[in-house]
């Protein structure tokens, strides 16, 4: 760097204080951290406010009642089998396609990833098309892992590919099998990647709406809804908002607690050598079968009812004119919202990996929150404060995107604090020893080194825009139409085979960006 040599760039970065280091970013980046956590509190003051307005006793009256403990049982139990049953496909298919002689490897790991193309919605849909007798916890459950674990398997399959093989190599020379180098030593490298999955997972069955509703599954995301828009009982739907809101909290500290604080960055680029696969012999074709029947139940039942619906409707149900605003609209949508969501996430999760204490475990916090929330109850949020602050921004883009921002921050936080966690500080403490600005060392050293997880948090939140349904109905200016809002109006009248387009579109509209993700994914730093 600047001609010096590697001695001299030592002996420089050796005379910069630690403390000095640390202290010259970290103001600035803990301001702007602030000031998202503040946009992001404002469903929560909203929140609370409707229960100060509310009274004390009415609150106590409408939350410890009996509808409140059944809607906090269904959701633990969600939460209890979902999360666990989507670690062990996502390991499992993460193993064989990254770390043996699986034949198709390549196409499977891609396969993985593609149910994300597919709304959950679309997902529950196709299911009770092909299975009417499906519903409650069974079906919550088993749909939500299918549409979900692609969250999982993208971290845990990056995390694979980064590990140092030599690692493994000390614990099978020190006489441990392959099932024992696995589980001790392989399996805890992969603690961060499962841990910040697990979180994304665990959120989105909180806030999820439209996968639950046609199951017919009850949980407090779909009780809240029912209670807007059934009897607008305001103070009842934000009741139920509050203990939604102590539930994230709960999975938040127990993230945390089992992800630790341990480092999983070295300096250098490891071990150059190819990881050794593993042979399968004649447990391939056994092996075999775990990608074939996840990518059937995943893709392959969606997919048949979609071409269901699309052969019953004939050529008359592709209203292209219709169809085309609704896909540009979208797609605009998405890429917006997506960059503004990475952007505000970006701060954080720099502090995530760098500055990990009290102070960052409650801005973290105030981030991962509001993904738990339903959309309805963010749309509502910034209903009540643009009608009553701010009208000129009551239905405008602007409140929109916000509301996309506010919604997807854990989506794009995860990825990015998992890529820059990767990044060693050291790397910044030395740009900065050789004259370089704090945010020239984290714009030029860290941030490149993370370039992969912001191009995949990008990708994720745009998924996720995509496929948005509740606040994009109640905030969007008048006349918006987008393919989720128009597959749900037309399913909710019944009209299936008019609703397929609109299905067939999102999942077109998804797959450039599921493919985007999944080869950011593959990118191996310093290789």
């Amino acid at each position: 760097m600047n001609g010096q040599r590697p001695d001299a760039a030592a002996a420089q970065l050796a005379l910069v204080p630690h403390h000095a280091v640390r202290r010259l970013p970290f103001l600035s980046v803990f301001g702007l951290a602030g000031l998202v956590a503040l946009l992001s509190l404002l469903p929560l003051g909203f929140v609370i406010w409707v229960t100060i307005q509310t009274g004390w006793d009415t609150v106590v009256t409408l939350v410890f009642r009996a509808r409140v403990g059944e809607l906090l049982i269904n959701t633990v139990l969600l939460e209890v089998w979902t999360i666990p049953l989507s670690i062990v496909l996502a390991v499992s298919l993460a193993w064989l396609t990254e770390r043996t002689d699986l034949p198709g490897a390549r196409l499977w790991a891609w396969l993985a990833v593609a149910p994300l193309a597919v709304p959950a919605f679309v997902h529950s849909y196709a299911w009770i098309s092909m299975a009417p007798s499906l519903h409650g916890l069974f079906g919550g459950v088993l749909v939500s892992v299918l549409a979900y674990f692609p969250f999982l398997y993208l971290p845990v399959a990056a995390q694979m590919r980064r590990v140092d093989p030599a690692m493994e190599d000390v614990g099978a020379s020190l006489g441990l099998g392959p099932w024992r180098v696995f589980f001790r030593v392989l399996l805890p490298q992969l603690r961060f990647a499962i841990c910040g999955g697990s979180l994304l997972i665990g959120l989105h069955l909180l806030a999820e709406y439209g996968l639950f509703v046609m199951i017919r599954f009850d949980t407090f995301a779909t009780a809240i809804v029912d209670q807007f828009q059934s009897t607008f009982n305001g103070p009842a739907a934000n009741m139920l908002a509050g203990v939604l809101v102590l539930c994230c909290a709960g999975l938040l500290a127990l993230e945390a607690l089992i992800r630790g604080n341990e480092r999983y960055a070295r300096v250098g680029s490891g071990s150059a050598r190819p990881i050794t696969k593993y042979r399968l012999g004649w447990l391939a074709l056994p092996c075999l079968l775990i990608p074939l029947a996840t990518t059937a139940l995943a893709l392959g039942v969606p997919f048949v009812t979609l071409g269901r619906w699309l052969i019953a409707g004939g050529a008359s149900v592709w209203k292209l004119n219709e169809i085309g605003t609704a896909f540009g609209t979208t797609l605009l949508l998405a890429v917006a919202g997506a960059l503004l969501a990475t952007v505000a996430a970006t701060p954080m999760a720099w502090l995530s990996v760098r500055a990990p204490g009290r102070m960052q475990r409650a801005l973290e916090a105030c981030h991962y929150y509001v993904g738990s929330l339903p959309g309805v109850v963010v749309a509502l949020a910034l209903v009540t404060i643009t009608v009553r602050v701010v009208l000129p921004l009551y239905q405008t883009a602007a409140t929109l995107l916000l509301a996309y921002g506010l919604l997807f921050l854990p989506r794009a936080l995860v990825g990015l604090r998992a890529s820059i966690a990767q990044a060693p500080v050291e790397l910044e403490r030395a740009a900065m020893a050789l004259g370089r600005t704090p945010v020239q060392a984290v714009t030029r050293i860290t941030m490149r080194l993370a370039a992969p997880g912001a191009a995949a948090s990008v990708a994720l939140v745009a998924l996720g825009i995509t496929n948005e349904l509740t606040a994009t109905l109640m905030l969007a200016p008048n006349g918006t139409r987008t393919l989720a809002t128009e597959f749900w109006s037309l399913t909710s009248e019944i009209d299936y085979a008019a609703a397929a387009p609109y299905a067939l579109m999102m999942v077109v509209l998804s797959l450039p960006l599921t493919l985007l993700l999944h080869a950011q994914s593959k990118r191996i730093i310093g290789r």
